[in-house]
């Protein structure tokens, strides 16, 4: 068994403008509308991520390798500044 509850809400009236317009277009109440759009906000979000999707793998490179140790201060302030 369904019961209906009527009640009151505060809508802009530019939203408001919307609703009939969309209800008219689609052939529907603008109740049916409201409704619609609660359950959808209500309804737990569907995962964006699946477990089986194989992420794509990242692209690599060869970098030729590092110029300098990069925990030698001195020497990585002297390769900075040769140019």
């Amino acid at each position: 068994m369904v019961f209906h509850m009527k009640t009151t809400l505060n809508i802009d009236e530019t939203v408001m403008k919307q609703l009939r317009e969309a209800a008219a277009k689609r052939g529907t109440t603008m109740s049916a509308l409201v409704e619609a759009g609660i359950r959808r906000v209500l309804s737990p979000a569907p995962s964006t991520h699946k477990q089986d999707d194989a992420l794509t793998p990242l692209p690599a490179w060869h970098s030729g390798g590092a110029r300098v140790d990069i925990s030698n201060r001195e020497e990585l302030y002297r390769v900075m500044d040769e140019d």
